[in-house]
């Protein structure tokens, strides 16, 4: 199984997502939107501002 996106109503009835590695493990997840739109939007823009993102250590 491939990394996906998730995109889900909480119980509060907010949309969010949460990123799932191939092993099923959430490694990432999402704000509240109030739309299903607005969360899959936000999916795009982690896509986005990942590639060839830095890693940097805030610690140092």
């Amino acid at each position: 199984m491939a990394s996906k996106f998730e995109v889900f109503s909480d119980k509060a009835g907010k949309y969010r997502f949460r990123l799932k590695a191939s092993n099923g493990q959430v490694v990432a997840t999402g704000e509240a939107y109030d739309s299903k739109a607005g969360a899959k939007d936000g999916c795009e823009a982690v896509q986005r501002a990942a590639v060839g993102a830095e890693i940097v250590d805030a610690d140092a």
